[in-house]
């Protein structure tokens, strides 16, 4: 006991935050959802966004391994050449093609629906992954706010543009990669939509990814009926690249802090994986999923008035013009 006693608080204090963090991370793997289905992808198209990195890196890598023909639409080609390799390797499936995809430039999405519309046959599951984090206010070319359209508008005009394709190869599934973090989006407000009135980066980002759960609430049932559903998910708090535009001192301490005790990329690739192939959720739409379940969404995310209010601004924003609409 006397010995005991003798020990530096210093000791102690090393002991309760080592005991802590074998604690929290055993609740973490306890809970952590993983897909359990075997099912195959053969003969079905993916098209995953943001696949030259994290979440979408290694959900490409799972389904082409699961025999799918995987379309990594990415914005740097370079990294998205070499991410194919890795997968082909890795995955023996060669069916495996780099397309570029600048979600901060309409006239990139559109041009790339184009190419699929005319290269692609069939397209079964749409992945709508990729995303970005940004410190200060930053325009497009379109005049849209950079955290804004790459994690929304982009993927909004997106999916509006293959729906057609969607709806031909129906059964098809959409699946929005969003956030726990919209519950933090208390402020959203239409009219402030692209930071006209008042901008904070961080509420920003809290307010595309409620965007995305209510994107996916107003379309569900206008689409349901032809065959195509599209969920909503939080991928957990994922060590990933979501983070690059931080200072360099932020990332260090980030990365440490995020491998020792949060999900990998693979683990928080699980969700995108599980509603791209389970059969539980063939007919499930409209619906926000965490850990492979659904989940609760914040209460705004449930509001139907709200939804149809920003999918009509979405409209205005990304000029959806009535060709374009498929519903």
């Amino acid at each position: 006991m006397t010995f005991l006693c003798e020990l530096p608080i210093f000791f102690y204090t090393t002991l309760a935050g080592v005991i802590c963090f074998i604690t929290v991370k055993k609740y973490l793997n306890a809970t952590m959802g993983i897909c359990k289905s075997p099912n195959q992808l053969d003969g079905k198209t993916v098209i995953v966004t943001g696949a030259s990195s994290g979440i979408g890196k290694e959900t490409a890598l799972e389904l082409a391994r699961r025999g799918a023909r995987v379309i990594l639409a990415c914005r740097n080609i370079k990294k998205a050449d070499s991410v194919k390799e890795m997968i082909v390797k890795e995955s023996g499936n060669e069916n495996v093609v780099v397309r570029e995809l600048d979600l901060a430039s309409l006239s990139s999405v559109r041009k790339f629906a184009a190419e699929m519309l005319k290269s692609e046959s069939r397209l079964d599951v749409l992945i709508n992954n990729a995303g970005c984090i940004t410190l200060e206010k930053t325009l497009t070319e379109d005049g849209l706010e950079l955290q804004m359209q790459s994690n929304h508008f982009g993927h909004f005009l997106l999916t509006n543009l293959l729906l057609g394709l969607l709806k031909k190869s129906a059964p098809s599934r959409v699946i929005n990669n969003s956030s726990m973090l919209h519950q933090f989006a208390c402020n959203f407000d239409v009219a402030n939509l692209n930071s006209e009135i008042s901008y904070n980066s961080s509420q920003v980002y809290y307010n595309s990814k409620l965007c995305q759960l209510l994107f996916s609430r107003y379309l569900a049932p206008l689409i349901f009926k032809d065959g195509v559903t599209i969920n909503s998910l939080h991928p957990g708090v994922v060590h990933s690249e979501v983070l690059r535009n931080f200072p360099t001192w932020f990332l260090f301490i980030s990365d440490w802090t995020f491998r020792l005790l949060f999900k990998t990329t693979r683990e928080g690739a699980q969700t995108s994986i599980h509603l791209a192939v389970a059969d539980e959720v063939a007919t499930t739409t409209g619906k926000y999923f965490s850990d492979c379940k659904i989940a609760s969404p914040f209460k705004l995310a449930k509001d139907d008035g709200l939804a149809k209010k920003l999918w009509e601004a979405s409209e205005h924003f990304v000029k959806l013009t009535p060709e374009e609409r498929h519903f």
